[in-house]
């Protein structure tokens, strides 16, 4: 059958048709419970193959599903059979139209592509999902999908204008309000709803938020047979859409967030109907364990100032008057119970705030150990009733003995959570079946929805009963057979459903039958030493497919870069995910699958501080690397690259010599073929004199400071970079410091990590630990200037290494801006008129943060534009032949631009041996490390070039 539908699809001239392993792994989840392997995955590049795809389906019996970023939650994108992803190339936005408010889109245009184009008109797409960074509007309509906003703005269905949409038979229907077309179809639809029009108007639409099932009550003469808005929530199950014309709304200029604290969240649910009359475009709930959380993540200063409470009410005010906004909130404030309030103003702040609600179901998942999980994340009953849903809903959670973590859309009912279902424990299955059917009962006897925007996919569809009569089923099978009589569109949802146990893939935890016993390299401390469990930390949400670099994120740059799920965090996750499963990529840690999946990681850590659940990407490709190629032959650029530190000691003496060789045509390309390196790229030149001697002939004269400091070489400062370590001295000595260096520089390992040699890694690390643990106990600072390196010790030594003393020099080990943004009377330079474009390494970003460097930069009075995201080159990564395509496109994402952009006299500031190798390659930049900036003029032994041209 699956050669069949493959054959058919592709003599039908369909293009991107993919049947690998790999692709099968990748398309296999959602952001669900369910794995459900597909035959075939089709990325259609026009609408006429997504026709194609159609009769071929038809023509094979093969089910279709349709896809967009595969976040659905329920199970609502995941299939057997063809899965149909929209995102890869049918994403633009064709037309907006300022006058008539309309945008005409693809399916697969990201939610946030469409707001930018809509924003020069000042206008907005209403309805924003929590993952509007990444979600289609295709998906979007097909699950009725709704977001913070829509009590103001209105659902998807609220804001469709029109649909281009094809039935399983192959009929296009082109559907709007003012569309009346001539369809076999549409007249057989009339006549199904038109004979049960007492159940539509009494048992459809009762409240906003009622999701579940089909949204009949749109098809009602009073509300003109409005067969596009009925369309939105169908999940794939009637048709394929091909194209939307949907509405957009006027942006407003002020808004003014009132955050308002509880005792509990059914506290603040109670408040709730108070608060609706003030006319709010988005109330919103959360959790006090959420706020904890985002602050364990990202430190004790990335939360502003909020009331006091376990619960919180988001109480968002928007308009045109700043002053009348005011108003208006001090008489919520008033009518609310909250125990504490706070106005919040400040977009900075309010961003902040949101992306806390956004990334709640991240965040409600890591508040509970074992993580929480969805399957019952989405109900909703009438905004009155919501307080009382809440505490009956803790008391179900205490009887079956799970726990979760509330937050939602109070504004509208709708509650989101993530429970603990012990699935991977025998009888887990029961447990969570036998819960969400009570669960079910309980969301209807408060007249409630069992979806109030996620759809009911295969979580849900099996108990729709327990909410509507046996006549509304009836309907919607139906109304199914109108559309759908063969069940090709989406099988299992909402009508004939799949069992809402079956296939769940639980969360990995102690479950790793694809994977033969073998010694891990790293401990994966937050994961209970298990890598099944490890990598299903990733619950699919997506955000590693957004663009996060305006705000700082890093994650994920070889996505953006290639726009290939396989190049993704969540696509990597589910082929490891899929590894430890075994079924279906066999070949455990050396399976092709998985390094084709791993090649393009840059290991840059991103994941780590971006990712809401977690991932750490760049610690899973080395434990794969380490199992794959132990006591094995490894690639050339792993004995070359892999071990540079070791073959930069060792060639030392002879620097100038190797340099000479470096820079001769020939020579030179041998020399990168022998360490597996791309023709294109330069190579770094050694130092002719090794930092550690240089130091000593540096530091001025007999120490008279009190304040010991040990400032650790990295092999990168040592043997290439010696003119940033020469700057530290400078610094930290007129800051009243006696530097201090090792007698004999120990590297830390960093090379050795990423290319999976993880034993020599442990044994380097360990005498690093060895070296630095005696001036941590004493007290002394010890200071880094490679954040690559410093990363490695702040993070990966206790990975690597069983030994107390890790942790402790984790704790004492810091970057040159920590150490000066504490000491007392030192002054920085004043730099007031000069231009500064700051790179932050991404290991930086992400382990240590680089808020201390940035408080150092405007204590100088420079004009500072921090850029965000991977340079490109990520240690070997860039280098290694196969990478350089991708390496120059992570570059031009966001630092060659503006650097290109850039002032003639500016500064470009990179702390990363690799940043500044990357910028001196590609834009023939020479960066400066903070420590350059802030001594003022280069010492006499000045700063060389790195490279070796050719």
């Amino acid at each position: 059958m699956t050669s069949d539908v493959v054959e058919a699809l592709r003599q039908a001239g369909v293009t991107d048709v993919d049947d690998s392993a790999l692709a099968r792994a990748l398309y296999s989840t959602d952001a669900s419970l369910y794995r459900v392997v597909p035959r075939v995955v089709v990325r259609p590049r026009h609408v006429d193959e997504v026709l194609a795809v159609v009769d071929a389906c038809a023509a094979t019996g093969v089910p279709l599903t349709a896809r967009g970023a595969g976040t659905s939650i329920a199970g609502n994108a995941v299939g057997a059979g063809v899965v149909v992803d929209f995102v890869k190339h049918l994403n633009r936005v064709h037309a907006i139209d300022p006058e008539a408010r309309t945008a005409i889109v693809d399916p697969g245009v990201v939610h946030a592509s469409l707001q930018r184009a809509a924003a020069p008109h000042g206008l907005r797409y209403g309805p924003d999902p929590s993952t509007h960074t990444r979600c289609t509007v295709g998906g979007m309509i097909g699950n009725n999908a709704c977001g913070n906003h829509a009590l103001g703005y209105g659902r998807s269905a609220d804001n469709v204008a029109g649909l281009d949409v094809v039935t399983a038979a192959g009929e296009r229907l082109t559907l709007g309000r003012d569309v009346a077309p001539a369809s076999p179809t549409l007249e057989r639809l009339r006549t199904v709803v038109a004979g049960e029009l007492s159940t539509v108007r009494t048992e459809m639409g009762t409240f906003g938020r009622q999701v579940s099932g089909y949204s009949l009550e749109h098809l009602l003469p009073e509300r003109g047979f409005d067969v596009a808005s009925f369309m939105a929530g169908t999940e794939g199950t009637l048709g394929v859409l091909l194209g939307a014309t949907v509405d957009l709304v006027r942006d407003a200029t002020y808004r003014h967030l009132v955050v308002l604290g509880y005792p509990t969240m059914a506290d603040a649910a109670d408040d709730v109907p108070a608060m609706l009359p003030f006319g709010p475009k988005a109330c919103e709930g959360l959790n006090a364990r959420i706020v904890e959380v985002f602050r364990a993540a990202h430190g004790a200063g990335s939360v502003p100032d909020l009331p006091t409470g376990d619960g919180f009410l988001y109480v968002e005010l928007a308009g045109e008057d700043a002053a009348e906004l005011a108003a208006i909130a001090a008489r919520v404030v008033t009518a609310s119970d909250a125990l504490a309030h706070r106005h919040v103003i400040e977009p900075g702040e309010q961003a902040v705030l949101w992306r806390m609600r956004e990334e709640g179901a991240g965040l409600a998942a890591r508040a509970l150990d074992p993580p929480g999980l969805s399957g019952w994340e989405d109900a909703a009953v009438p905004p009155a009733n919501l307080g009382a849903y809440l505490r009956d809903f803790e008391a179900l959670m205490e009887q079956h003995h799970v726990h979760g973590v509330p937050y939602g859309h109070f504004g509208d009912g709708c509650v989101h959570i993530r429970i603990d279902f012990p699935l991977d424990e025998p009888g887990g299955h029961a447990v969570y079946r036998d819960f969400v059917t009570d669960a079910a009962r309980l969301t209807a006897s408060h007249g409630g929805s069992l979806s109030g925007e996620h759809g009911d996919g295969r979580a849900r569809s099996e108990l729709l009963p327990l909410m509507y009569s046996a006549e509304t089923i009836a309907l919607f099978r139906a109304v199914k057979d109108v559309f759908d009589p063969s069940n090709l569109l989406n099988p299992g949802v909402l009508v004939d459903p799949a069992p809402l146990d079956a296939d769940l893939r639980g969360s990995g935890r102690g479950w790793e039958p694809g994977l033969a016993p073998a010694r891990q390299g790293l401990r994966l401390l937050h994961d209970d030493g298990d890598f099944g469990k490890a990598v299903h930390r990733c619950t699919g949400v997506g955000k590693c497919l957004a663009d996060s670099s305006a705000s700082g994120g890093v994650m994920c740059p070889s996505y953006l870069a290639t726009r290939d799920e396989k190049d993704s965090t969540r696509g990597r996750a589910r082929v490891l995910q899929e590894m430890v499963d075994g079924r279906l990529v066999t070949g455990g840690y050396a399976a092709p699958e998985v390094h084709e999946a791993l090649d393009l990681c840059l290991s840059c850590k991103g994941c780590l501080n971006d990712c809401p659940t977690g991932i750490d990407m760049a610690t899973y490709k080395s434990e794969v690397l380490h199992q794959t190629y132990r006591g094995r032959r490894r690639p050339r650029s792993h004995y070359v690259l892999g071990r540079l530190p070791f073959w930069a000691r060792l060639l030392a003496p002879l620097a100038w010599f190797a340099n000479l060789g470096l820079r001769t045509p020939g020579l030179r390309s041998i020399a990168r073929w022998i360490a597996g390196v791309d023709q294109r790229r330069s190579l770094p030149m050694f130092a002719t004199k090794r930092f550690s001697r240089l130091s000593r002939s540096h530091q001025a004269g007999p120490q008279t400071a009190t304040n010991r400091v040990l400032l650790w070489a990295d092999s990168f400062t040592e043997y290439f970079s010696t003119a940033g370590g020469l700057a530290a001295v400078d610094v930290l000595e007129a800051a009243g410091y006696q530097v201090e260096t090792l007698e004999r520089p120990q590297c830390c390992g960093l090379t050795w990590i990423t290319t999976g040699q993880l034993d020599t890694a442990r044994d380097l690390v360990g005498r690093a630990v060895s070296q630095l643990h005696p001036y941590v106990a004493d007290g002394v600072p010890v200071v880094g200037l490679e954040p690559s390196c410093l990363s490695v010790l702040r993070s990966d030594a206790v990975e690597l290494l069983d030994d107390p003393r890790a942790a402790e020099v984790a704790g004492g080990v810091m970057t040159l801006a920590e150490l000066l943004a504490r000491t007392e009377g030192w002054n920085a330079p004043n730099l007031t008129g000069t231009e500064v474009v700051v790179q932050p390494h991404c290991h930086q970003a992400s382990v240590m943060g680089f808020e201390a460097d940035m408080a150092v930069l405007e204590r100088t009075g420079a004009t500072i534009t921090r850029l965000a995201g991977c340079c490109g080159l990520a240690g070997n990564f860039g280098v290694e032949k196969g990478h350089y395509d991708v390496s120059v496109a992570v570059a031009e994402h966001q630092l060659l631009p503006a650097v290109r952009d850039a002032g003639p006299n500016a500064v470009v500031l990179a702390d990363g041996f690799s940043c500044r190798t990357q910028l001196d390659d590609l834009a023939d930049v020479q960066a400066l490390h903070l420590a350059q900036l802030l001594a003022g003029p280069a010492p006499s032994t000045g700063f060389v070039s790195q490279r070796a041209i050719g």
